[in-house]
């Protein structure tokens, strides 16, 4: 039985919508520090004012890299992460080059990778990858999850809740039985209530990415 407690410590509560105006941004920081989730995902320009509004509370800031689509530059990733560390961002959720990964060039998208790695690892700041999991078969997850943890990754991570399909158990299996022994697994898409949030946990996920944070917690049990 996964406690209220327990399922928010593991809740990166998703703030990305390109519409969401600053009193979202603030909204979503509030709402994170009631529940004392891990993190709040913001996007790169709304990192300052979410870490302001998260100041003295134990909930870090994430901010997301290359998103929704994964086709910046290494150069422009890399960037955009420094900024995200120097405003701030305890963590960065970065997507993977899919285009890339799709059209075999390998070692364009470990690269890409360890361009963000590089920029973190000096901080401590940890750094998911997303796959987009969606776009690929479970052979591609399973390759995909292999050169993010050659790249120095922490974290796998399915989906950018952007695409054409959320999460699933199935591709979590692959994740966790190619990499989980030396890396983190994150669960994000179609995460909305206790019972799926409770499926992945048992799968073995450290993270949920999620959006009906205040759904999902209030129908856990309190102990």
């Amino acid at each position: 039985m996964w406690t209220r407690k327990q399922v928010a410590q593991t809740i990166d509560h998703s703030a990305l919508k390109p519409f969401l105006t600053d009193n979202d941004i603030i909204a979503a920081c509030e709402l994170a520090k009631k529940y004392q989730v891990a993190t709040v995902c913001v996007r790169p320009t709304d990192v300052p004012l979410a870490q302001k509004i998260l100041a003295g509370s134990p909930v870090k800031c994430c901010a997301v890299i290359g998103f929704p689509h994964g086709s910046n530059r290494p150069e422009v990733k890399a960037l955009e992460a420094q900024l995200a560390i120097s405003d701030g961002a305890a963590e960065l959720d970065m997507v993977m080059n899919i285009g890339k990964f799709l059209s075999g060039d390998y070692d364009h998208v470990q690269k890409d990778i360890e361009a963000v790695v590089n920029v973190a690892r000096p901080h401590h700041v940890c750094v998911k990858v997303i796959l987009e999991i969606c776009n690929l078969s479970l052979e591609q997850v399973a390759r995909a999850s292999e050169i993010c943890r050659a790249a120095g990754a922490d974290y796998v991570k399915t989906s950018t809740g952007f695409g054409h399909g959320p999460a699933t158990p199935e591709a979590v299996e692959v994740m966790m039985k190619t990499v989980g022994h030396t890396m983190r697994v994150k669960a994000a898409g179609g995460v909305r209530t206790y019972e799926s949030a409770v499926l992945y946990l048992d799968l073995g996920c450290k993270r949920l990415g999620a959006t009906a944070t205040e759904t999902i917690l209030e129908q856990a049990p309190p102990e």
